[in-house]
């Protein structure tokens, strides 16, 4: 089967050290089950165009009890782990607010965020759909991406600014 105009094909541009199937099959829970999201990091680096090799997953998500809940549910109906109930909205919305989820099959992992410091909350994450294998994705745009990554200490992330800059034309 083709895909549609504006489709994204993940899996062609992803590198072969993610887990694509595994990525896509919690995108399409999160999908059935109304989660509200935001796809940040190296996944939507991939989705915007710019392959890079990454072993997580990283999403906001809105810490209402019932968008938990759904979250859950969706982790639930892909993997077979009790310790998905570990997973609350308490927690979501502590001091320090992200859980990091390793499935059973350890092959890739799920960092669960609800705020990045004071830097940046789930409402301040600017996103534009993606349609990924006939899923809806909300995905932090490239100018977003950049300016989640420009400050920050670590080497990847500059690296991964510095290619957004580049090739999304974005200003300093």
């Amino acid at each position: 089967m083709g895909l549609g105009e504006g489709e994204c094909a993940l899996r062609a541009c992803y590198s072969s050290f993610v887990d694509a199937d595994g990525v896509i099959s919690v995108l399409r829970a999160f999908e059935r089950e109304g989660v509200r999201y935001k796809v940040i990091g190296a996944v939507a680096l991939n989705l915007v165009g710019l392959p890079r090799a990454t072993q997580d997953l990283d999403i906001f998500v809105t810490a209402d009890e019932k968008n938990v809940e759904c979250l859950r549910r969706a982790l639930r109906s892909v993997f077979d782990d009790a310790a998905i109930d570990g997973i609350t909205s308490a927690d979501l919305s502590g001091e320090y607010p992200a859980i990091q989820y390793i499935p059973p099959s350890g092959t890739f992992h799920i960092d669960i965020l609800n705020r990045l410091g004071e830097a940046f909350g789930f409402d301040d994450i600017e996103v534009e759909d993606r349609l990924v294998e006939g899923i809806h994705v909300p995905v932090a745009t490239p100018r977003m991406l950049y300016r989640m990554k420009k400050d920050t200490v670590r080497l990847q992330d500059k690296a991964d600014a510095d290619r957004l800059r580049r090739r999304f034309a974005l200003e300093e």
